[in-house]
């Protein structure tokens, strides 16, 4: 600004002494008038001039043809050089209009005659701007340009010149008059701004840049690629320009875009590279491998975070040193206001100062903030990608010491907690450092009555000392009952399906609610304590003032208003790091717990790196070499799980391992993959390989993922390979073919289908050894036939493969067959060299054959009486038979072209009718979080009563505080020597009630805030599980583990970065919780460095949106500290230039104390007010939970069957249709039948035929839209759902054990007697098995990894041979144990379930062949259904070829 003699006139300083010395020069007055003035309008006008006459020449002109018309496409890129010159212009136009406005209002308060020359400068300078801002924004937006033009940078060059003469003259003067003016601080202002215009000018460039495109060229073809260049990779803030990253304008495009429509996750731009999961791992990794892995975990994060933890650390000294300036000084200020004629210059200054020192602060604290989040989402990603990676490495002892609900808790719980150290991590010097910065100031106002505040502050924070211990003790135990529940839950919504069909939900339930009540007994106490603490801290700086108050009373020490506001402010800052301590205090004790935590798990064993030899290729001929091999799951055990292996196994040979339930066989493979601990011997291992586990483990994603597997797509080997494995077929059955998204744990798929996709994954893997445990047992006998024959026979004829089988079809095409008994081989060599040794083989053998002969026997007697018709003379039954089994050989190849035709026919769908996929993207809001939400979390503690109380308590605090501040502010006096209008013990009498009765309020408030937050915490979560528990079978089908486990123009963009956040935790937890249970498939392909990159992006995109959401909320809140700033000192200015009569000096003085710390108070209740909603987000999750369907009553009370149904267990069912959705089709077709009570029935069909869904209508986890179901006189659909399910019993194609004892999964609901669990142990093959492993308290391990597959098996047995149901469902009961084992349950099960409905859905053919009754399906039909003697005697039925084949595929056994 340009100051003339009429500027200084206006604001009264100097007046007389200026008008003397300028008055005398009539040169001087009009030389400043003439350069303040006279260069604005000839600026305007060369400015109007040029532009209309460009206006008039392009209307004027025709447009030639050969002229090349382009557009222009502003590039989404925003740099800071024009916009800060656009910004100064505009900071100029507002302060003249400002001057302008305020001058009149001057005059008017002094009552002193108009100075219109001061006026005419102002108004000129403000049009000139108005029109300079207008020029600078049209010249880049509206033409496009790059380059400022070169009238606009000569200007700027100019007025820098002008300002810089300007400021000189008032220096001059200054010294002359020996006096500080306002001009000179505002000519610094203005020369500042100016000096970033003459950087612009001097630079010449906007900084923008620009596309064009010719419209000549076609348009489509690059909008493409456009697009694409256009779309931001990595966040704005890796190349932003200091000034830019200063004030976080960096943000700016991504607040447009959130402001224009709800950001989804493309549109939030990577975190810069610093910051991603990949490079703050490796540093954590190669800090750990340095110091050795018993070092500090809190010390390497410490380090690989180094360099800003000190950035931060300088932040803080700079944010305390300034927040310390306004204390400091505002008693001088209280002076100012009591002598403004005398010092109104000085209060000038003083404001000028306060305003640096409080924008220095906003800096600081805004970049601390930015920067602290920074550092947790470093710490966040270190850690979570150690704990993923020690996941994949645990050995089998570890496992078992740490189950995955367990492991899950380190990374979202125990690293949350190690995370938010970050933001204390500085408290314990600059704790020290504000409360000795507070002493300074105390001292020097308030002298020796300062060291009672001292002491005062010292006992507040040794009362926290006790606190510390007991919130450490209550906060160990929290974690502990964490751990549980977690454990607990996790393992039950991974069985969720398996509790429906044994109606066990509801006490499932129980348990958990059990387990949290625990839990929540722990969180109350820590709550009370953490409530007291918190009543402590806030009463803190209030007893410290009453203190420091009192003893200057008693003292002596003279009170006024500028020591008194200067105390008060210096409390009001110092309430900062007191209030903190409690928090710090907390979350160190929570942190050294976690820290622990993690620690112990990442020094947990891991696999033996050396238990597997790798051999060249080129060095042997054996694939596969074990020498004096010992190995054992518990090291500890006295006896090892297998002993005395010596196996050598050539290139290109296939190996069967054949053996009864628990010999060992899934162990043996065990040892070639290093996966069991060893304990003696050398295993060698030459080439890659490849794995197929016995219980499938698929992956969440599509189909091609799961067959790929991380290899590049090769269509050729893709086809062959899902011919091979007979899975083109089941494609067409899927709405999206290979695209086809598959459920968590493959829910979505059948058993078959879960199988086969395993081994497509290792038939593409192109490995030279593979490993095959029992893969063939969850297929039909068509289906295994064809793998066997396309895989092991064709693909992998070459391949070394090692195979575990208890189908003993499969055993004659082996070069070499290992039998197991007790974890050892006890028999080697080819299939008739050992059958001929008369040993267990032959055992094994014989069932199978005994098997074929119950087939065969049926076969033969309608062969027999007929052949006479057929031959025409009698023969011999072993002649019928040969030639019976010749037909067999000659028909075998028209049987499999007639069930491709089937199979064909069946495949058939319409493709209008196909679905979406079965996972959804995670279901999120839009928009603003609904009032509802809001309310649901109010109402479900005590329905609300207890928020008023709050709010009315907080109010009353927050008045008396003010009340009490204003009474000690009105009561004293301005100077020492004007008398206090009350006596000093009346007056800290009233000050100490009033600190009293706030600290009441405060005690108040606290204690109901917690207990409502606990009881709303607890109600959300006990409705939220029973929601969960009572949803239908199908949204656990779509809905992975993980995300249940996990649940304004700045608004708008933070909410919507808020809901990313919480929608990218929950692949992160998936993804976790999959790797663990599936790591030794991981590890059997060398799959561990693609899966933890996947985890590592799977990081990144979760800190994606939390980065950009701080830099949001930064952003906003800098512009909210720049406002309250410009605020406060406006109003200093403002008080000092009323008449003192206006306003009492000491309620100013209290104002300007409040103000200090506005910008605070306004960033943090816009802070609060977003994070309330973004906080509420947690609560919209849950409550979306609230609002899932729900399955039928469990019970109703007036159509409850009575005890004894069902009495006879008939089944009839009348036109049966089901669906799984309104817009999908009917997978069964309107069957009917019935199932006559006491009988056996076998169900037989191919893949999709709709077994499963019959099944799944009899226990009502779908229910039809069409026909009924009624067992004996009941339609099941009129009672309840655990009424009806309680009374069946089935056996799952998947066996489940949880985690506990053998009594406790035999027994879930403890309701039979030791003795009554023995003599089913007994009846199961399980009695000897028990009685080895610590009888009935034996440990299960997680998902009863400790027992084999079989095993598991016969414990579902053992559980219905206890329920004793009169309708019996066996689903695949018999898929995991050998032919002896599964003769022996069929022959238990048709002695305990005499009187028994039995339904059995089995693949091998004997199980069924014993039926009293078979139904076959297809295509949701019943096509044939009568006893299995008369099915047979149709040769041309359907039931008729599937035992042909399976007896085909068994003739060379049977060695004819």
């Amino acid at each position: 600004m340009m100051e003339s003699i009429w500027a200084k006139q206006l604001l009264g300083l100097g007046e007389d002494k200026q008008r003397g010395e300028l008055g005398d020069s009539i040169f001087g007055v009009y030389m400043r008038f003439a350069l303040a003035i006279v260069p604005h309008p000839v600026f305007v006008v060369s400015l109007i001039l040029p532009f209309f006459w460009k206006r008039c020449r392009v209307c004027t002109q025709e447009p030639k043809s050969s002229v090349l018309i382009t557009t222009y496409s502003k590039k989404l890129q925003y740099v800071i050089t024009y916009k800060m010159a656009l910004l100064t212009c505009v900071s100029l136009l507002v302060l003249y209009c400002i001057l302008g406005i305020w001058s009149p209002l001057y005059w008017w308060l002094r009552a002193r005659p108009k100075d219109f020359g001061a006026e005419g400068e102002y108004v000129f300078q403000a049009m000139a701007w108005a029109i300079i801002s207008a020029y600078a924004y049209y010249s880049l937006l509206k033409e496009s340009k790059e380059k400022f033009p070169l009238l606009l940078r000569m200007w700027w060059i100019l007025l820098l010149i002008l300002y810089a003469f300007f400021l000189f003259l008032n220096i001059h003067e200054m010294k002359e008059q020996n006096h500080i003016t306002l001009s000179i601080v505002v000519e610094i202002l203005a020369l500042f701004l100016s000096a970033f215009l003459g950087y612009a000018s001097f630079c010449g460039r906007t900084g923008e840049s620009f596309l064009t495109q010719s419209i000549e060229e076609p348009l489509l073809n690059d909008v493409s690629e456009i697009s694409e260049n256009l779309k931001p990779k990595v966040t704005p803030y890796a190349t932003a320009s200091f000034l830019s990253r200063m004030s976080f304008s960096w943000m700016k495009p991504l607040l447009d875009v959130g402001h224009k429509k709800p950001l989804d996750i493309d549109d939030v731009p990577q975190v810069v590279d610093v910051h991603k999961a990949d490079h703050v791992y490796r540093k954590f990794r190669n800090q750990l491998d340095a110091k050795g892995s018993g070092s500090s975990i809190a010390k390497i994060l410490f380090l690989i975070v180094l360099k800003d933890v000190l950035f931060t650390g300088l932040l803080i000294l700079i944010r305390s040193c300034s927040s310390y300036i306004g204390p400091y000084f505002i008693d001088n200020f209280v002076q100012c206001l009591a002598k403004k004629e005398q010092f109104a210059s000085e209060g000038i200054i003083l404001a000028f100062v306060f305003l640096l020192a409080k924008l220095v602060g906003s800096l600081s604290e805004r970049h601390l903030t930015f920067t602290t989040v920074h550092i947790c989402i470093c710490v966040k990603a270190a850690l979570t990608a150690a704990l993923y990676k020690k996941g994949l490495m645990l050995s089998n002892q570890a496992r078992q010491k740490h189950t995955s609900g367990e492991i899950i808790n380190y990374m979202s719980v125990d690293a949350q907690r190690i995370e938010e150290l970050s933001w204390y991590v500085h408290d314990i010097w600059a704790v020290p450092l504000q409360i000795l910065l507070a002493m300074v100031i105390l001292y020097q106002t308030l002298g020796l009555a300062s060291l009672a505040g001292v002491a005062a502050t010292v006992l507040v924070m040794m009362a926290n000392s006790p606190l510390v211990k007991m919130q450490e003790k209550y906060n160990e135990k929290i974690m502990e009952e964490k751990d549980k529940r977690m454990k607990a839950t996790s393992e039950t919504l991974r069985n969720m399906r398996i509790l429906k069909l044994q109606a066990w939900e509801s006490r499932f339930l129980l348990k958990l609610e059990t387990l949290r009540r625990e839990e929540c007994g722990w969180l109350k106490k820590y709550f009370y304590a953490l409530s007291v603490t918190t009543f402590i801290f806030w009463g803190a700086p209030t007893f410290v003032s009453v203190v420091s108050f009192g003893s200057c009373i008693i003292l002596g020490v003279p009170l006024t208003t500028g020591r008194i506001l200067s105390a008060l402010a210096t409390f009001k800052i110092l309430q900062e790091p007191i209030n903190s301590l409690p928090d710090f205090i907390s979350v160190i004790a929570q942190s050294k717990v976690s820290l622990d935590r993690i620690a112990d798990f990442l020094n947990q064993e891991e696999l033996q790196q050396d238990a597997v030899e790798k051999v060249s290729k080129d060095s042997t001929d054996y694939a596969i070499e074990i020498q004096e091999g010992v190995f054992s799951w518990d090291p500890a055990a006295p006896t090892p799980t297998i002993r005395g292996l010596d196996v050598h196994i050539r290139k290109g040979i296939r190996v069967a391992v054949c053996g009864t339930v628990g010999s060992g066989k899934s162990s043996f493979l065990s040892c070639m993959l290093g996966e069991i601990s060893k304990m003696s011997g050398v295993v060698k291992i030459s080439g890659t390989k490849a794995y197929v586990s016995q219980s499938p483990w698929i992956p969440s994603g599509k189909i091609r993922d799961n067959v790929l597997f991380g290899k590049e797509w090769d269509k050729t080997r893709y086809e062959s390979v899902l011919q091979a494995c007979a899975f083109k077929k089941d494609l067409e059955l899927f709405p999206y073919g290979d695209q086809t998204e598959i459920g968590e744990r493959g829910i979505n798929l059948s058993g078959g289908q879960k199988q086969r996709i395993q081994i497509a994954r290792a038939l593409y893997q192109d490995a030279d050894i593979y490993l095959f445990d029992d893969s063939f047992s969850a297929v039909d006998a068509h289906t295994g036939t064809h793998i066997f024959q396309e895989c092991l026979l064709g693909i992998l004829g070459s391949k070394t493969v090692v195979y575990v089988t208890h189908q003993v079809e499969f055993l004659f095409a082996a070069d070499l067959i290992l039998v197991m008994r007790d974890g050892e081989i006890t028999q080697t060599g080819k299939y008739e060299d050992i059958l001929q040794s008369n040993t267990h083989f032959e055992e094994l053998v014989g069932a199978h054959k005994k098997a074929l002969k119950s087939i065969d026997d049926m076969e033969n007697s309608e062969i027999l009486s007929s052949q006479v018709l057929f031959e025409g003379s009698s023969t011999d039954k072993k002649t019928s038979v040969k030639d019976v089994n010749h037909e067999k050989l000659q028909k075998a190849q028209k049987v499999h072209e007639e069930i491709e035709s089937q199979n064909q026919r069946e495949n058939e769908k319409d493709k209008e009718d196909r679905s979406s996929q079965l996972v959804q993207e995670e279901e999120r809001e839009k928009g603003r979080v609904s009032m509802w939400v809001y309310w649901s979390y109010i109402s479900a503690a005590y329905k609300g009563a207890l928020i008023p109380i709050i709010l009315l308590a907080h109010t009353v605090f927050e008045l008396l505080q003010i009340g009490s501040n204003y009474w000690i502010a009105w009561a004293t006096p301005l100077t020492e020597d004007q008398r206090p209008p009350v006596t000093k013990s009346f007056l800290i009498l009233v000050y100490i009630t009033l600190a009293l009765c706030s600290s009441l309020c405060i005690l108040a408030r606290t204690i109901l805030l917690c207990l409502t937050g606990f009881e709303s915490a607890k109600q959300l979560f006990s409705k939220m599980h029973s929601c969960i528990f009572r949803a239908p079978t199908s949204f656990f089908d779509a809905t992975p583990t993980g995300r249940i486990l996990n649940r304004q123009y700045y608004i708008v963009t933070s909410r919507e970065l808020s809901r990313l956040i919480g929608v990218c935790k929950a692949p992160i937890i998936q993804h976790f919780a999959e790797s663990i249970s599936g790591a030794a498939t991981i590890r059997s392909f060398d799959q561990e460095t693609p899966f933890m990159n996947r985890n590592l992006h799977l990081i990144d995109g979760s800190s994606k949106p939390r980065f950009h959401k701080n830099g949001a909320l930064q952003w906003l809140c800098f512009r909210l500290d720049l406002l309250s700033n410009l605020i406060v000192v406006f109003t200093m200015v403002l008080l000092l230039c009323l008449p003192e009569s206006v306003i009492n000096p000491s309620i100013a003085g209290l104002a300007i104390t409040y103000g200090l710390t506005l910008n605070l108070a306004q960033a943090l209740l816009i802070r609060y007010l977003c994070n309330l909603e973004n906080n509420m987000i947690s609560v919209e999750r849950i409550v979306q939970y609230l609002r899932i369907p729900s399955e039928p009553p469990l019970i109703i009370d007036n159509c409850r069957p009575n005890s004894c149904w069902p009495s006879r267990g008939t089944i009839d069912i009348t036109n049966l249709q089901v669906r799984y959705g309104p817009h999908l089709p009917l997978v069964l077709k309107g069957i009917s039948c019935t199932f006559p009570g006491g009988k056996n029935v076998g169900i037989v069909g191919r893949t999709g035929c709709g077994k499963s869904t019959l099944i799944k209508s009899l226990f009502r986890i779908v229910d039809p839209v069409g026909g009924r179901i009624v067992i004996d006189g009941i339609d099941i659909l009129t009672i309840g759902l655990h009424d009806l399910r309680s009374t069946l019993s089935i056996i799952p194609q998947d066996p489940t054990m949880f985690d506990g004892t053998t009594r406790n999964n035999l027994d879930p609901l403890g309701d039979y007697s030791d003795d009554q669990i023995q003599k089913a142990l007994e009846k199961c093959q399980l009695g000897e098995i028990v009685r080895s492993k610590e009888k009935l308290d034996s440990l299960v391990t997680e998902n009863g990894e400790n027992w084999s597959m079989g095993q598991r098996q016969l414990v579902c047995l053992g559980r219905v041979l206890l329920k004793q149901s009169r309708v019996l469902v066996l689903d695949e009961a018999t898929a995991s144990v050998d032919t002896a084992t599964d003769g022996l349950i069929q022959q238990t099960i048709r002695n305990q379930f005499t009187d028994c409905t039995v339904i059995t859905i089995a693949h091998r053919i004997p199980s069924v062949c014993n039926s009293d009754l078979v139904l076959v399906l297809s295509d949701g039909n019943i096509i044939e259904y009568d006893s299995p003697t008369k099915l047979l005697e149709n040769k041309s039925s359907s039931f008729a070829k599937l035992v042909s084949e399976y007896t085909v595929r068994s003739i060379n056994v049977d060695g004819k």
